[in-house]
């Protein structure tokens, strides 16, 4: 689509047009997809459910309260506000429960690594050593006994109670944060034991207060945020490589139907690392052109591809990222995919009938993952990732001699560019290793403040990444820098946002400083789990400028969120101080001292608070409006 377009196009079901051409030849060839389903069910929303205001937890429901009708509270006597609330609390668990399991991976990873049990190395030492130092771990010792210690630490970040030290947080949160934390009852215990703590308080009878529901899952937000993302991305970085800015393909044009092409699709780097890794040797690439393809490729798929996409570069082995969750069942529609290997996020339980119309083997190589048709089920062990990878690069070239001349390949000939890579550690790099460049282009006015966009695509309000194309449009042409992690992060490096050319779509001031630093408006800082990442140089730029979090020309925007891990980042945010934008309207409505809660009163108490809006320019300008106001505050023009 042209770089102007602001309007929902009569029609279109996707920003990209990649997705579009894709859908021609879904419907044509009778296929259920998301795109349909999602229109199907628009007719039958209940309002119940959109406001909160539904409850299946006992046996004595399902309860629905009735604003106008004597349903005024369930059964039990709970009430609207804490209804929607315990709802969001359930969602808030379950994300934070997601990236708890994704941080006990990497942790005994990093483990099993150190003892010599898989085949991966500590690239960055150096990263490694930080972490220890940070942790109080003892430096001066061999690399592999640190990276031992510093596992068994962090797995047990996550399982401290509240009579422990939360050393985490007291290393990485901004120091003024923590006093504020201690005086509203929100500095957290591990993550494991807020969830548990949330699970209990969810029972029928047990919590029945929104403000204790609402400070319980801000508390939990602070938890996953400190004690499983920025561990589990720290140690994705020691293991493989922190990321440096780099140019790299994105959307569907990067398959390739002659050769072997094994998808990498979730969260979870592991085996695709270890199958890049491995794809590069002679022998497997022999292996494959002697079944007769060209050879054998690595894609990225959803956040597992971003992961490995911030990390690797571009070759003739691993050739880029396909885009995010709502381009799966077009990816496999292009015939092409022969084995899509899936791990913690995002694997459509309907794909089963694209793996068999499009001949793809599907893979499960998690402990969680399942669906419906899986052919092969390979729970991840890291001491046995080598013999997972032996497998798939057998059943990709397997699927390919049953594809080849079977199966009409289509793709869309689309491929973008992008700069990937971006890190506290890379913008500090580009700034010469100091901060001082940054907060003297912002004092000048030359960028007027930074927006972290983290969210996920969602049908809801509108085409597929239409809403965060645009929104993002609006906010650099006000010359504000937009940080970007998750799948609306893919959507903007498919749109384009992510690379030199865009710079000429920024506005004056921030086109100057990115001409001159030579960076892109929009800084791709990976996935959703990135967003601790994003609150590490949020803190670093406030302990710099000895203020705290909700004085900075900041703000937090999630225009497109969909699913639970979502949720735990927004609330999160919230905690942290943050102006946090939220598109859809989360389904809290039906609770009007909850909503005034989110969105007024708790700004008194944290300093953040949830502002709402699917218009990408009535957005922007609230967020332009929020960041002068803090200008102002600091004594900026």
């Amino acid at each position: 689509m042209p770089e102007t377009v602001l309007e929902k196009t009569e029609g279109r079901v996707s920003y990209h047009d990649s997705v579009e051409k894709m859908l021609v030849r879904i419907r044509e060839d009778g296929m259920s997809n998301v795109f349909d389903r999602y229109a199907a069910q628009e007719k039958i929303r209940c309002k119940f459910c959109l406001q909160g205001l539904s409850c299946q937890q006992c046996s004595q429901g399902p309860c629905r309260i009735n604003e106008k009708g004597e349903q005024d509270r369930g059964v039990c006597g709970i009430g609207p506000d804490a209804m929607a609330m315990r709802k969001l609390l359930h969602q808030n668990i379950m994300g934070a429960g997601t990236y708890s399991h994704h941080a006990y991976e990497a942790y005994r990873t990093l483990k099993a690594t150190a003892e010599g049990k898989t085949p991966f190395k500590i690239k960055d030492v150096n990263k490694l050593k930080w972490m220890c130092e940070k942790l109080e771990i003892n430096t001066n010792q061999e690399a592999n006994k640190m990276a031992v210690q510093l596992a068994d630490l962090l797995e047990n970040q996550q399982r401290i109670g509240t009579e422990e030290p939360n050393l985490m947080v007291e290393a990485f949160a901004p120091k003024k944060r923590k006093e504020v934390w201690r005086n509203l009852n929100l500095y957290p215990a591990g993550t494991m034991h807020e969830e548990q703590n949330c699970v209990a308080s969810c029972l029928t009878n047990v919590d029945g207060n929104y403000v204790s529901l609402a400070t319980k899952a801000l508390r939990l937000g602070l938890a996953t945020i400190y004690n499983s993302q920025i561990g589990l991305e720290m140690v994705q970085d020691i293991l493989f490589g922190t990321p440096q800015p780099h140019e790299v393909n994105v959307d569907l044009g990067i398959m390739d139907p002659e050769y072997v092409n094994i998808v990498f699709n979730g969260h979870q780097p592991w085996a695709g690392a270890a199958m890049i890794e491995k794809a590069h040797s002679p022998e497997v690439q022999q292996k494959a052109k002697d079944a007769g393809a060209k050879g054998l490729r690595v894609v990225g798929s959803i956040e597992t591809g971003q992961e490995l996409l911030q990390r690797y570069a571009m070759d003739e082995v691993f050739v880029g990222l396909m885009g995010n969750w709502l381009a799966i069942e077009p990816l496999l529609a292009t015939g092409t995919v022969d084995v899509l290997a899936m791990e913690e996020n995002c694997s459509p339980p309907s794909i089963d009938m694209y793996a068999e119309k499009y001949q793809a083997t599907l893979v499960s190589i998690s402990t969680i993952i399942d669906i419906p048709g899986l052919q092969h089920k390979i729970p991840y062990d890291p001491s046995k990732v080598d013999q997972m990878v032996d497998t798939l690069i057998d059943l990709g070239i397997d699927n390919f001699t049953k594809r080849k001349g079977k199966i009409k390949p289509m793709v869309p000939q689309t491929i973008t560019k992008a700069i990937a890579g971006f890190s506290t550690e890379a913008v500090l790099g580009a700034l010469g290793n100091k901060l001082d460049p940054l907060v003297e282009v912002i004092a000048a006015g030359k960028i007027k403040g930074v927006v972290a966009l983290a969210n996920c695509s969602t049908l809801r309000n509108g085409p597929h990444d239409w809403n965060t194309v645009n929104l993002t449009k609006e906010l650099i042409k006000k010359d504000i820098l937009v940080v970007a992690g998750g799948c609306g992060n893919h959507g903007l490096e498919v749109a384009g946002l992510c690379n030199l050319d865009s710079i000429n779509m920024a506005g004056p001031d921030l086109k100057e400083v990115c001409s001159t630093l030579k960076i892109p408006p929009v800084l791709s800082f990976g996935t959703c789990t990135d967003t601790g990442r994003i609150s590490m140089l949020v803190s670093a730029l406030a302990d710099h400028l000895d203020v705290d979090v909700p004085q900075l020309p900041i703000a937090v925007t999630a225009p497109e969120w969909m699913e639970q891990k979502a949720t735990i980042d927004g609330v999160f945010a919230v905690a942290f101080g943050a102006y946090t934008h939220l598109s859809p309207t989360p389904f809290v409505t039906g609770g009007p001292q909850l909503v005034k809660l989110l969105t007024e009163d708790v700004e008194g108490l944290t300093g953040g608070k949830i502002a709402l809006g699917d218009d990408p320019v009535e957005v922007a300008n609230n967020i332009e409006a929020h960041i002068m106001a803090k200008r102002k505050g600091l004594g900026l023009q």
